[in-house]
């Protein structure tokens, strides 16, 4: 179980460096007061996109999404119970209908799937599980850019769902997806692959950088005394991603025993690093863009990181202990 507990620690070890590294530069004022958000335009304008068109474009085949086609149908299925739940939630956090309540509700629907989610199943599992992560991922992907807009930005400012969907990180992945399917993958470039790759190996590093950057801008001492906020981390972190893990398993259990399907386990260690993440930065960037306060949003930021480096292995090692490996 300690193998099992250190294969996690230590891309969380680095990804949490990567935070300090970011935190300190911004804290000690060696970056610019608006480093974050032209951090922020690399990574959703170049890192993000290619990531996901070059894993799309290598493993999104015929072949590959038939035989995964089960992966986007329990997303689906896990992100609208996971959408109800936050729903329910987030009234017992926040009693009256306001911006904070849908801070809550966005919160406790998506964890950090993409800017931790993403580089951490890379580092441990490697391209092929990315591969089925994004395909897992992928409808919430598209609930968090229509509805989780919906919820984090002021209703005169929120744009329309397909304005919400035409951002660069999913074009990318459309497109992606586009040429891995038609077969035209062997007809690139062979220095454009090598470009996406080099930026693709920047990702995950300088995604966490930007949470860094983020959170040295806020009072960490007005910030560290929220006692709500805690209890929300700690559903988000522990409980939630362990109720929708044995729930999931038990179905898989049943429905391979009676139907004989052959889901097998993967999915439940897709749908463990897809929920068991700290809170993402959507919850920040898109409220401060858009005239919202993100205080709340970044409080969760700074609270879930840290304990998610300890959450996320032992979670993870339990897992294994239980169900065995994940076939990769």
């Amino acid at each position: 179980m300690l193998d099992t507990f250190y294969l996690t620690l230590t891309p969380m070890l680095v990804l949490f460096c990567c935070i300090a590294i970011g935190f300190l530069l911004a804290k000690l004022g060696i970056l610019p007061d608006n480093a974050g958000k032209t951090v922020a335009k690399l990574v959703t304008w170049v890192f993000t996109p290619a990531l996901n068109f070059i894993t799309m474009a290598r493993y999104f085949t015929v072949k590959s999404l038939v035989g995964n086609l089960e992966l986007i149908i329990i997303g689906t299925v896990t992100v609208a119970v996971a959408v109800f739940v936050a729903i329910t939630l987030s009234k017992v956090f926040v009693r009256k209908k306001s911006p904070e309540r849908g801070i809550y509700q966005y919160a406790l629907t998506f964890a950090n799937f993409g800017f931790l989610g993403d580089p951490l199943v890379l580092a441990i599992f490697g391209e092929p599980m990315l591969f089925c992560y994004k395909l897992f991922t992928l409808p919430m992907t598209v609930v968090a850019y229509t509805w989780g807009m919906s919820v984090l930005i002021p209703k005169k400012q929120g744009g329309s769902v397909l304005a919400n969907l035409l951002n660069p990180p999913f074009i990318a992945l459309l497109f992606g997806m586009l040429v891995g399917i038609t077969g035209l993958t062997p007809a690139l470039p062979a220095f454009a692959v090598n470009t996406l790759e080099s930026l693709k190996a920047c990702y995950g590093p300088l995604a966490m950088l930007l949470v860094g950057i983020t959170v040295a801008h806020y009072n960490l001492s007005e910030m560290l005394v929220n006692k709500k906020v805690y209890v929300a981390t700690l559903t988000r972190l522990v409980l939630l991603p362990a109720v929708y893990v044995t729930v999931a398993s038990l179905a898989v259990l049943f429905l391979d025993g009676v139907f004989s399907l052959g889901i097998g386990t993967t999915v439940l260690f897709l749908m463990f690093f897809a929920y068991a993440g700290p809170l993402g930065m959507n919850t920040i960037v898109f409220p401060e863009a858009y005239g919202g306060n993100p205080k709340t949003g970044a409080n969760m930021a700074i609270i879930s990181h840290p304990l998610s480096v300890i959450t996320i292995p032992l979670l993870y090692a339990l897992m294994v202990l239980i169900l065995g490996a994940p076939v990769v």
